[in-house]
Parts: structure tokens; C-alpha cells; sequence
């Protein structure tokens, strides 16, 4: 049987997944990690991006994050998002019309705060469209 270690994700609002892991990928500052069990302790802030888990059967479990901390323990991964969403609750429709207001606030540039919160919407957009379409590229094989 391989080696596991147990990750949770979560965010403000909820507890997003709980169990065993053999891999996680992760979107740190500096570029992808690589959590496996027994990997050394660590702590590190996430860009928004995937957190992809892959449990002891096989399986990749895709998720979109939009930043947070990720923190390694010798028998636990936490990751800490801000938001988080598996691949499959994603509401295509729904990102598709975020993203698109929020290309339309930084094409007229609007108030400062207006701009940030747009960048803030378009970056998470995307985010989740491209674990979208992830999970598209997972099912098709």
C-alpha cells in the first residue's frame, strides 16, 4: 500500500476536502509544489491557482483557489484558501459572466478600488476556468 498523508483544504467558508493523500500540487509564490508524504515541514502563501490531490486510488482531485497558505506538517497538509472550489462545482456560466464584467471595469477604467476588486474577480475567473477545462482534459482520457 503507498504511503499517505492526510490534507485538508479549506476555506473562510467551508471545509472543502478531508482524507488521504499521496500527492498534492500546489500554486506557491515561486512557482509549483510537490507535497508527498514525509516531505519536510513547511510553510508558504499560495498564488490563486489549482491545488490538484491525488488520492491513494489514483484519482486527481482539482481544485481553484484564490491564494491562501499552504502548511506542510509531518502527518498533515492544510492548505488555507481564501476561496476554494472543486473542478466539478465550478458554475462555467457564472465565472464566464464574472470574467467578462471584469475585463469590462478594467477596460473603462473605473475608481482605483473598483480596478483592484476587478483584477481580483478576473484573476479568480480564470483561475477556475482553467481548472475547468482541467477537469475537461481528465474525463476525456
Amino acid at each position: 500500500m503507498a504511503s499517505t498523508i492526510r490534507c485538508d483544504i479549506v476555506s473562510a467558508e467551508q471545509e472543502i476536502f478531508h482524507g488521504e493523500a499521496t500527492l498534492i500540487v500546489a500554486t506557491g509564490e515561486m512557482g509549483e509544489l510537490g507535497i508527498a508524504p514525509k516531505h519536510a515541514p513547511l510553510i508558504t502563501r499560495l498564488k490563486p491557482g489549482k491545488v490538484v490531490v491525488t488520492t491513494p486510488a489514483g484519482e486527481h482531485l482539482d481544485f481553484a483557489i484564490s491564494g491562501g497558505i499552504l502548511e506542510v506538517q509531518p502527518q498533515l497538509v492544510t492548505v488555507l484558501a481564501d476561496t476554494a472550489v472543486r473542478a466539478q462545482d465550478i458554475d462555467e456560466a457564472a465565472v464566464r459572466a464574472a470574467k467578462e464584467e471584469a475585463e469590462r471595469i478594467l477596460a473603462g477604467r473605473g475608481e482605483a478600488m473598483e480596478v483592484a476588486e476587478a483584477q481580483a474577480k478576473l484573476v479568480e475567473a480564470t483561475v477556475q476556468l482553467q481548472a475547468l477545462e482541467r477537469l475537461r482534459k481528465t474525463l476525456k482520457h
